[in-house]
């Protein structure tokens, strides 16, 4: 198939697929979702996806839509269905369907999965970024489908000729509008640390494992604006993004003064991905 879309084990293509107007995403955006790559048919680091999609259902106190293997088996199904073995691999689960009411709905959960290829991103690119205050909630850890904030923040990105906006709350960085964001400085990666300000992201991770391995170190703490104007080099990750150094913030140029920590990060995660990815 040319792509594929699921709704609660129906499938199709994605633009032929349709979902109940009950559906809690149409309402309250009530739902929890997740996503990564797949390369040569192979989910990139299923498993700590896997650990956040039911964290964050346990977060919301929203039923998994199903136990984590069959979970599992049902995203390869829907992979291995798809023609190009690159693919973004998209899930959510939403607590439920009936008429409009507030309080929680009787019943099973929905699952929701997409499938469609997807090349690597170009990581010899680096981004233009601008800033913005920080407006959502409290519950950023949390991986929900509520995502306006976001959706507006990187509407203005596109509008400034940039690929990302990077969030504040007054002084403090906390993240992107649809990514997470690091420094390094004097040859340390700092990160914000895990709170309910920031999503735990799975790149994050791997960027933070990857240091450790390569002697780099690893400040998980606040940083400024400030602290991120005057950084060796800014870092964007995401599971889409993977590792984007930027070149420019606010329209001021920024980074560049380490790109060979940049290289070591970079060629050490595509080789995690390769890796984990490789036809045996």
């Amino acid at each position: 198939m040319e792509n594929i879309g699921y709704y609660n084990g129906k499938t199709g293509l994605i633009e032929e697929m349709t979902i109940p107007m009950g559906d809690r995403s149409v309402y309250f955006g009530d739902g929890v979702y997740d996503a990564t790559y797949s390369v040569n048919h192979i989910i990139f680091a299923i498993e700590d996806h896997l650990d956040r999609f039911y964290n964050s259902c346990r977060l919301l106190e929203i039923p998994a839509p199903m136990e984590r293997e069959e979970l599992k088996k049902t995203l390869y199904d829907c992979v291995k269905q798809v023609d190009d073995p690159d693919q973004f691999v998209y899930w959510q689960c939403t607590r439920g369907t009936g008429i409009r009411n507030h309080i929680f709905p009787e019943g099973k959960s929905n699952l929701l999965i997409y499938c469609l290829p997807c090349p690597m991103k170009d990581l010899s690119q680096r981004y233009k970024l601008i800033s913005m205050e920080d407006t959502r909630f409290y519950h950023c850890n949390v991986k929900t489908l509520n995502l306006i904030p976001s959706v507006l923040a990187s509407q203005r990105a596109k509008e400034a000729g940039c690929q990302e906006t990077v969030f504040h709350r007054g002084d403090l960085v906390t993240e992107c509008a649809h990514s997470n964001v690091s420094i390094i400085k004097d040859g340390k990666f700092i990160t914000h640390q895990l709170d309910n300000l920031v999503l735990p992201g799975i790149t994050r991770k791997h960027l933070i494992e990857i240091c450790k391995e390569k002697g780099i170190p690893v400040e998980e703490r606040d940083y400024t604006m400030d602290d991120l104007r005057a950084a060796d080099e800014i870092i964007v990750s995401s599971s889409g993004a993977l590792c984007m150094p930027a070149c420019e913030l606010d329209g001021k140029p920024v980074g560049g003064k380490a790109p060979e920590i940049i290289k070591i990060l970079q060629d050490a995660y595509l080789e995690r991905l390769h890796k984990e990815t490789a036809v045996k």
